[in-house]
């Protein structure tokens, strides 16, 4: 249950960044097929290449004091989409670096209010029980 949840809120995170950011968009006709499948997608980056990327770089995450792992998230979001539209056909588009970037940073500040949001709810209904 926890994984569904975790899949939805990506998809929502990513249905915020798109709304949003100028640079991120879904073909017509996808909808909320997109992102669910998108959010997978990036779920699976994030879990493969995140951890190469921050191995790779940890001089210049230690340098700028972890910062850099705004610009990996943004690099994870850009290859998720590029992998959703070229392998997948999804049509999840990401026009940049700066999109990426945002975009990354967007679905990080979305996912974790949500995140905290479930969390609390969940929480609270626990106790109830």
């Amino acid at each position: 249950m926890k994984l569904l949840i975790r899949w939805a809120i990506g998809a929502l995170s990513l249905f915020v960044a798109a709304w949003i950011l100028p640079g991120i968009y879904v073909d017509d006709g996808r909808g909320w097929l997109a992102y669910a499948a998108m959010a997978a997608i990036l779920g699976l980056t994030n879990a493969l290449l995140r951890p190469l990327l921050k191995l790779l770089t940890c001089p210049l995450l230690l340098l700028t004091l972890g910062l850099f792992t705004l610009v990996i998230n943004g690099i994870t979001l850009w290859v998720a989409s590029s992998v959703a539209t070229n392998v997948f056909g999804i049509g999840f588009h990401v026009a940049g670096f700066w999109p990426a970037f945002w975009g990354g940073i967007l679905v990080g500040i979305v996912s974790v209010v949500l995140n905290a949001v479930v969390k609390d709810e969940l929480t609270s209904d626990e106790a109830l029980r």
